[in-house]
């Protein structure tokens, strides 16, 4: 794996990176700096699960996530992914998680959790404006169709359920156990394999259409103290919307999930992360990845 720093302001040139040497490139910095910098329709698709609004604190300043208002995460989100459809190819796909969050209450802070280090929190949003305490704010579906506004069409939303999902202490609602995965692609008619993704019918005779509820437990990882992007989840995605030695790319691309399912299924990968830590953490988790059997044609 290749970690680069690009100079800023500086346009990063055509796809020199990856390569079957080096299929995994990760360029080190502010996604909202990098992304605008790539050249265009040079991704067949994009994997990405950015920071959810008010969940948790990366320790990092201006970090998206924290924004004191809920129209500036989501219009900051909008831009960077108007520049992803930019270097999308015209056939390509975006696959986007999302989770969605309640509303604060007035709390300006959130302790560490034993079971959950990762649950602490030196901030707390308000509660936006026309909204109420104990509110089901809905960011997932805010920010789908505002991309869909932007230009996106969207596809599909996949509910992802979670079976081990994180206990909570609530009495008057439900567990949350799910969060959402939307499909979007760039144009009308676009790159989708079917075939690839199908399921075992339920006497196991014979297949169908993957349907678009998806059970599929989390992933811990405890050099990240918190549960990362499972491979459950992204390996559907990129064996749908892309061929091996296709390029993927995620511009969040925290420790690593996407560039291991994009290695091991033959596909190369470029991340953006902000995080030097990160980066660290799936340097290591990469180190492990075992190619397909099968090589490519």
């Amino acid at each position: 794996m290749n970690s680069i720093s690009p100079s800023n302001n500086t346009p990063i040139p055509a796809l020199e990176w990856p390569t079957d040497q080096e299929p995994i490139v990760i360029l080190h910095g502010d996604t909202r700096d990098i992304i605008r910098r790539l050249p265009d329709n040079s991704f067949q698709c994009v994997v990405t699960s950015p920071p959810y609004w008010g969940v948790r604190d990366y320790g990092v300043e201006g970090q998206i996530g924290a924004e004191a208002e809920l129209d500036v995460y989501l219009d900051t989100l909008v831009d960077i992914f108007r520049e992803v459809r930019r270097v999308l190819k015209p056939e390509g796909t975006f696959w986007l998680n999302i989770g969605n969050t309640y509303s604060s209450g007035g709390r300006k802070w959130r302790q560490e959790d034993d079971k959950n280090k990762g649950r602490a929190m030196s901030y707390r949003p308000p509660t936006p404006p026309g909204l109420k305490k104990k509110d089901l704010i809905g960011v997932a579906w805010l920010l789908a169709l505002k991309c869909q506004r932007d230009g996106w069409y969207l596809r599909n939303d996949i509910i992802w359920y979670k079976p081990n999902c994180q206990p909570e202490s609530v009495k008057d609602r439900f567990t949350v156990a799910h969060e959402y995965l939307f499909l979007f692609s760039k144009s009308e008619h676009y790159y989708f394999d079917q075939e690839a993704i199908k399921e075992r019918t339920t006497n196991g005779n014979g297949l169908k259409n993957k349907r678009s509820v998806w059970s599929i437990n989390t992933e811990p990882c405890p050099d990240a103290h918190f549960a990362v992007f499972p491979k459950g989840l992204v390996r559907p995605c990129i064996l749908a919307g892309s061929r091996p030695n296709d390029v993927i790319l995620d511009p969040f691309y925290g420790v690593g999930t996407v560039g291991i399912v994009s290695g091991e299924l033959s596909r190369l990968c470029v991340g953006i992360e902000l995080k030097q830590e990160y980066i660290e953490i799936a340097d290591k988790r990469t180190a492990a990845v075992q190619p397909a059997l099968i090589p490519a044609e």
